[in-house]
């Protein structure tokens, strides 16, 4: 037996919610340091202001997070005196711009709020970081002790974010079913495990239930309840499982073709995590044969222009070398049921090229 601690995340949504900052954020002192990207907190400026107008909350100063979740640019923050100084600091953004301030507070003691101005992944409520090198190809994981302190989802400001953001969002969500409930199958699950994986079997329904709509909604800027079961189904269902599991059920062959996309420069210039991730679904559910699943996670897919094939993803046969060799160095096929080996996962590759629905 081993002594643990599960900290749990919580949360807040709405279209006003930014008006909740200064009752659930009173007890953690007054100075705050808004850290994020450029777009997103422009658009989330008026909005974070208004929240804590006379209120005893400060905002002391916006600060651009650096491009990239990167050592680097932890290291750039903690460095900047204002936001040394900061009592809390508010993340706005993205995934990338996220799980900098994550890392940052971490390693700082500083208290930490998120506000995710896209749902295009779990980024805002988990205890996993992702790290990139200076080319922006992935490096490592980092764990930080607990997640933020509280995250607020304000859905209007993500309704009216670039539709791809929330497109590529559900591509990520359909994995975390899939790659958790491969990664655990035949162990058995310990209590907090077990949680983990259960929550997990609620990802893939609601997406291809309220997927589409949802889409459709957002790409008129328009907040719906199929928007936000679809929000909450992205950051929090999938969040959640993240925080229950251990690393090793977190993600799986997915996203290590994802990380394996990463070595090539067009992936990173046009393409989306989860857009890349949604491919990367297929091919694990046609290397797992799991046909009937793969042929209606394709069509769905298809129905809302997620990739079904390397073509969409701007891969081409040649580059495969260089995407498995970066693949089968990942962790993420590590814990499985079998073995899965280099071979396995161009078959499934080419085999998926094959499919027509």
């Amino acid at each position: 037996m081993s002594d643990y601690s599960v900290f749990l995340p919580s949360y807040s949504i709405g279209e006003d919610v930014y008006k909740k900052i200064p009752e659930i954020c009173k007890g953690y002192g007054k100075k705050a340091v808004v850290v994020g990207g450029k777009t997103a907190m422009a658009k989330a400026k008026e909005a974070l202001l208004e929240g804590v107008n006379d209120s005893n909350i400060e905002i002391l100063d916006f600060v651009w997070f650096g491009g990239d979740s990167s050592y680097e640019n932890v290291e750039m923050l903690k460095k900047n005196p204002i936001v040394a100084n900061a009592d809390m600091i508010f993340a706005v953004g993205g995934g990338r711009s996220v799980d900098t301030s994550k890392t940052m507070c971490d390693e700082t003691g500083q208290a930490l709020f998120v506000f995710p101005t896209i749902a295009s992944n779990c980024a805002a409520i988990t205890v996993t970081t992702v790290i990139y090198d200076a080319d922006h190809v992935f490096k490592e994981l980092y764990f930080p002790k607990k997640p933020a302190t509280h995250c607020f989802i304000n859905t209007k400001i993500i309704s009216e974010a670039p539709s791809d953001f929330i497109w590529a969002g559900i591509g990520d969500a359909l994995s975390k079913e899939y790659e958790c409930t491969f990664s655990s199958r035949d162990d058995e699950l310990d209590h907090t495990n077990l949680l983990g994986v259960d929550i997990s079997r609620n990802c893939v329904e609601p997406i291809l239930r309220y997927g589409r709509k949802a889409y459709e909604d957002v790409k008129i800027h328009k907040v719906t309840r199929e928007l936000e079961q679809v929000i909450l189904n992205i950051i929090i269902t999938t969040g959640l499982v993240s925080v229950f599991v251990i690393n090793d059920y977190n993600s799986c062959l997915a996203h290590s073709v994802y990380y394996g996309c990463t070595t090539l420069e067009n992936i990173e210039k046009n393409h989306l995590h989860g857009e890349v991730v949604s491919y990367g679904v297929l091919v694990m559910l046609t290397c797992d044969k799991q046909y009937k699943e793969r042929d209606r996670v394709f069509a769905f897919n298809k129905s809302i222009g997620l990739p079904t094939c390397l073509a969409d993803i701007e891969v081409e046969e040649k580059d495969l070398d260089k995407v498995l060799d970066k693949a089968m160095e990942t962790g993420d096929i590590k814990h499985v049921p079998y073995k899965i080996t280099r071979q396995m996962i161009y078959n499934a590759i080419m085999d998926l090229e094959k499919v027509v629905l």
